[in-house]
């Protein structure tokens, strides 16, 4: 063991091999999340999960900058790497770095079952400066320090996931930075990848990890349906006709807006019909109605067609209304209330 010890301080000290030696990395998963490879005796080698504990992977996740241990489990693959595994970490769980723990041995990799391990990825997360915890500007905790998130890689399933994390239900909207206001420190340009069903960010994977220019004028913001933010913004209703025609207005920034033609089509009509639950577009048009309301009009929404609510397409912004005309709608029928 001596012998072990002076052996691995003259490589340390006295050799290339240090560049790389003890260094760990995870794969088949995201920065955050996958088969463990620890670089051992001049090659990556996998580690097996036998004498593995929240020790050793508190210390893992710490090393790879990943926050805190979610859990450590067999690796679903069963490819072996190369003909040699790791095994016999002993850590008390403080240490900053695996290669502070006991040392480990080699072993053939069919000797037992491959480590496969989920760390936090950011140890917290918060919505501020918005009206409650539930909106506000999106912002992680990796180790100690906090960042804004950069909007380039912020997508409404993220969002969506966000929410259920922050026990705020789900995301009614993603918004610019003029709602909540630009942070300051780092920014976290992480992309993540998100199906919208996991119930932590850290299930997602991540497809770019701090490589999108970016800047506190982009920094993500959202409103959960928890908030109280949430129970106007993005509703709609018609005025000037009947229950199911007339000019479209939407609670947009905490005021009643119209809204322009200029960017609408029929997907963004069909969308606004079923918010209504007036059933399916007749047809869309400009208003006859001159009138401006009040001094900002609302334009600029994208929808697939298929969103259940024009709060779950991309964010519109506020304009003059004097600068295009105003929407007045047609959909074929009532289903329920109009104020949605």
């Amino acid at each position: 063991m001596q012998l072990d010890s002076m052996m691995r301080c003259h490589i340390v000290i006295g050799s290339s091999v240090a560049f790389h030696e003890g260094r760990v990395r995870l794969s088949g998963g995201s920065e955050c999340q996958g088969e463990v490879e620890i670089y051992f005796r001049q090659d990556w080698r996998r580690v097996l999960l036998d004498s593995w504990g929240l020790s050793e992977a508190s210390v893992l996740c710490r090393q790879l900058g990943c926050g805190s241990v979610l859990n450590y489990r067999s690796s679903p693959s069963t490819t072996e790497h190369k003909d040699m595994c790791v095994t016999g970490f002993s850590c008390s769980g403080s240490e900053a770095h695996l290669g502070n723990c006991s040392s480990a041995q080699p072993v053939n990799c069919s000797s037992g079952e491959q480590l496969y391990i989920t760390c936090s990825g950011h140890t917290e997360a918060r919505l501020v400066n918005g009206s409650d915890s539930c909106s506000g500007r999106v912002e992680l905790q990796y180790l100690s320090e906090w960042g804004t998130v950069c909007a380039v890689g912020w997508d409404m399933r993220a969002a969506d996931v966000l929410c259920a994390q922050l026990d705020c239900g789900s995301a009614v909207a993603m918004v610019e930075v003029d709602w909540f206001g630009e942070g300051s420190g780092h920014i976290w340009a992480d992309v993540f990848d998100c199906q919208g069903n996991e119930t932590h960010l850290s299930q997602c994977g991540i497809s770019s990890w701090s490589r999108a220019a970016c800047s506190h004028k982009h920094d993500a913001g959202v409103i959960c349906n928890g908030s109280s933010m949430a129970f106007h913004e993005g509703r709609v209703r018609l005025s000037g006709g009947s229950e199911c025609q007339g000019e479209v207005e939407i609670y947009f920034r905490q005021d009643l807006r119209r809204v322009l033609l200029d960017s609408w089509s029929l997907s963004e009509a069909s969308v606004l019909c079923r918010q209504l639950g007036c059933g399916s577009v007749l047809n869309y048009r400009s208003s006859p109605s001159t009138t401006e309301h009040k001094h900002m009009c609302v334009t600029g929404f994208s929808c697939s067609g298929s969103e259940a609510h024009l709060g779950n397409c991309s964010s519109a912004q506020p304009v003059n209304c004097s600068s295009g005309e105003q929407l007045y709608i047609t959909c074929s029928g009532k289903q329920h209330n109009t104020y949605q």
